[in-house]
């Protein structure tokens, strides 16, 4: 018998729930398989030490050790993409000389801070983490868009073969492998039809009109003029495809709208019908100087 402390003083009689619990406890039906998620976890962990230990990584933003995107800077990726816009009043090649819309965009972000910065390390390197980061990102976007539509069909901008060749993979078709996954219910079909095409009469890495490398430096004549005829349809199904379906066209960063601009016409030659574009950033905000009407536009694509 044990003793516990009653108002009168210490009593003689036991009270269970004073007693010491013991060491063993009750089994479940799930116990079993709860241990071996948590033996999964264990090793899961361990396995993340050891490659962090072999393979050290540094957050791409702050710097902070063993994550290439630290939890702080998530958090704050997430409040700049919170909000997606319609960006196109900002990208001079999408807005016609009376003020019209040309293509209609929808932006995850400003392309600023931890948005800025994922997406030239993923562009550069390609991580995981960063690619599960980005990819939630742009299906929150493409979401968007999405709104009330049905049957979309979703173009990524290709990558120039020299670009491919560098870094080994393709940004865009990267992230919407990922963005598929993401959609609980209907997934968006993806199409991989445009190709990247060199000019006739041009030497190696120059287009059309002479200008080589690449668009970073460009003004917007310059810009326009270098991607111009830059893109087409693939052959065979993929290109056919196309024909009098709506579709989306996906890239991952707007500047000047050039490139986007491009696309469409591509797009439009095969028979496609382009409902606008998403990304996952855009380098200027919308201009408020466009008015009211387009500057406070939501986010969603305009109706058909």
């Amino acid at each position: 018998m044990g003793s516990h402390w009653t108002r009168d003083g210490w009593g003689t009689s036991a009270d269970p729930d004073l007693l010491a619990q013991p060491l063993w406890h009750a089994r479940h039906r799930g116990e079993h398989r709860q241990r071996l998620l948590q033996a999964w976890d264990l090793l899961a962990r361990a396995a993340a030490d050891i490659v962090a230990l072999a393979l050290p990584v540094e957050c791409v933003c702050c710097g902070k050790e063993d994550l290439a995107l630290c939890a702080g800077c998530e958090r704050r990726l997430r409040m700049l993409t919170r909000h997606p816009f319609r960006a196109e009043t900002g990208a001079p090649a999408l807005m016609d000389t009376d003020g019209s819309v040309i293509l209609p965009v929808v932006a995850a972000g400003i392309y600023r801070e931890e948005l800025s910065q994922s997406i030239l390390a993923f562009k550069r390197h390609g991580q995981g983490q960063l690619r599960t980061v980005l990819s939630k990102v742009l299906a929150g976007a493409l979401a968007a868009a999405y709104a009330g539509t049905d049957a979309m069909v979703l173009v990524p901008v290709p990558s120039s073969g020299s670009a491919y060749r560098k870094r080994g993979f393709s940004p865009v078709h990267l992230l919407l492998a990922g963005v598929r996954r993401s959609f609980d219910g209907r997934r968006p079909e993806c199409t991989d039809a445009l190709r990247k095409v060199r000019n006739p009469g041009t030497g190696s890495g120059l287009t059309g009109n002479g200008l080589s490398g690449g668009q970073k430096g460009l003004g917007r004549g310059d810009r326009s003029r270098k991607v111009r005829g830059s893109m087409r349809t693939v052959r065979g199904m993929r290109g056919r495809s196309l024909r009098g379906r709506q579709c989306i066209i996906v890239d991952d960063v707007l500047t000047t709208g050039a490139t986007l601009a491009e696309a469409a016409r591509a797009i439009h030659e095969a028979g496609g019908i382009v409902r606008g574009a998403v990304v996952l950033a855009a380098t200027r905000a919308p201009d408020a100087a466009a008015g009211p009407a387009l500057s406070r536009h939501p986010a969603g694509l305009p109706a058909p």
